[in-house]
C-alpha cells in the first residue's frame, strides 16, 4: 500500500491538472470502489472547481467550490494517471506500460482544462468519498489520526508523549497512524535504520519516566523527517502497484538502507553487521542487529 511519499507524489503530478479547474465530465463507471460511491457522485462533482488539493497522512483531499471534499485513497493497487488533450501522457524515466484492462478504470474527471484524470484500480481497494468541509476534522477516516510527520508541530516531545508508557515494540508503535500519520513498514523500517534504534525496543524507551523526551525521540524525529523528505524527491518508493501520475516509477528503493535487503552487509560507515529479517504483527522488519539497538 503507497505511504505518505507516494501519495504525496501523486499529490503533486495532479495539482497542475486539477488545482484552480472546473470539473467539466465526470464519469463513475461502477458504483463502488472499496465502498459504494454516493449516489450523486458525478453530480456533485461536476461544474464545481477544485480550490485546493491537499493531503492528510495516506488520503488526498481535493477542496471543491461547493463546500464539499473529495476524500481520496489509492488502496493497494490504485493509480491515477493524467492525459493531455490528445489523449497521451507524458512517460518518465522508468515507464511502465499501463494496464490495458479498461474495466480498472473506474473513476474518470474530465477537467475543463482539456485534462483527463483517470482512477485505476485493479483490486478496489481505493476509495473516493465526498464530505462537506465543515464535517472533515469528525471523518471518520481522519479524526483518529496522529501528527503530520513532515508538520511542524511533529517534534520529539509529541512523539515521546505518543510512546510514554507503551509496552509495544517501537516499530508496532511509529506503524500505528494514532501515534503518526503516513507511516508504513518501508519508512518505519528505513527512520529507524537511519535512527540507530531496534524495531523490537520498547516503544516507551524514547520517553523518560517523567515523559519527557529521551534523546532517542529527537534522533527518531529528525530521522522519519529525512527520511520522509528524500522518498519524496525521488518520487517514492515503486514496489509493486505504485506509479507517478506520467506512469513513471520512483525510484528511492534504490536508496533503502534495509528494507528488502535481508543478507546484505549494513550500510552504516564502520558497521560488521548484516541486515536481518524477522515478523513483526504480521509484516516483514529489516534492521542490523549490530548497530540498531
Amino acid at each position: 500500500m503507497p505511504e505518505l511519499p507516494e501519495v504525496e507524489t501523486v499529490r503533486r503530478g495532479l495539482a497542475p491538472a486539477m488545482e484552480g479547474v472546473r470539473f467539466k465530465k465526470v464519469e463513475a463507471r461502477r458504483g463502488d470502489l472499496r465502498w459504494p460511491l454516493p449516489k450523486d457522485f458525478a453530480a456533485r462533482l461536476e461544474g464545481k472547481t477544485v480550490e485546493g488539493l491537499g493531503r492528510r497522512a495516506k488520503y488526498l483531499l481535493a477542496d471543491l467550490s461547493s463546500g464539499d471534499v473529495l476524500l481520496m485513497h489509492l488502496g493497494m493497487s490504485g493509480s491515477f494517471r493524467v492525459f493531455r488533450g490528445d489523449g497521451e501522457h507524458t512517460p518518465g524515466q522508468y515507464q511502465h506500460e499501463r494496464s490495458k484492462h479498461l474495466a480498472h478504470d473506474h473513476v474518470v474527471f474530465h477537467m475543463a482544462n482539456g485534462a483527463v484524470v483517470t482512477f485505476n484500480d485493479p483490486r478496489r481497494f481505493g476509495s473516493m468519498k465526498l464530505v462537506p468541509r465543515a464535517e472533515l476534522e469528525q471523518e471518520p477516516l481522519l479524526r483518529a489520526l496522529g501528527p503530520e510527520p513532515l508538520g511542524n508541530a511533529f517534534d520529539a516531545t509529541l512523539l515521546a508523549r505518543a510512546c510514554a508508557g507503551k509496552k509495544t515494540s517501537l516499530k508496532a508503535a511509529l506503524s500505528d497512524q494514532r501515534v503518526v500519520a503516513g507511516l508504513g513498514n518501508i519508512y518505519v523500517c528505513e527512520a529507524l535504520s537511519r535512527a540507530r534504534l531496534s524495531p523490537k525496543r520498547y516503544a516507551s524507551t524514547i520517553a523518560l519516566r517523567s515523559g519527557a523526551p529521551h534523546e532517542r525521540a529527537g534522533q527518531l524525529v529528525d530521522a522519519i523527517k529525512a527520511v520522509l523528505s528524500d522518498a519524496i524527491k525521488a518520487g517514492g518508493s515503486s514496489l509493486r502497484d505504485h506509479r507517478r501520475t506520467d506512469g513513471a516509477l520512483g525510484d528511492f528503493q534504490h536508496n533503502f538502507r534495509v528494507y528488502d535487503r535481508e543478507g546484505q552487509p549494513c550500510p552504516t560507515p564502520g558497521c560488521t553487521g548484516t541486515i536481518r529479517r524477522i515478523v513483526q504483527t504480521g509484516r516483514s522488519t529489516f534492521f542490523c542487529p549490530v548497530c540498531q539497538r
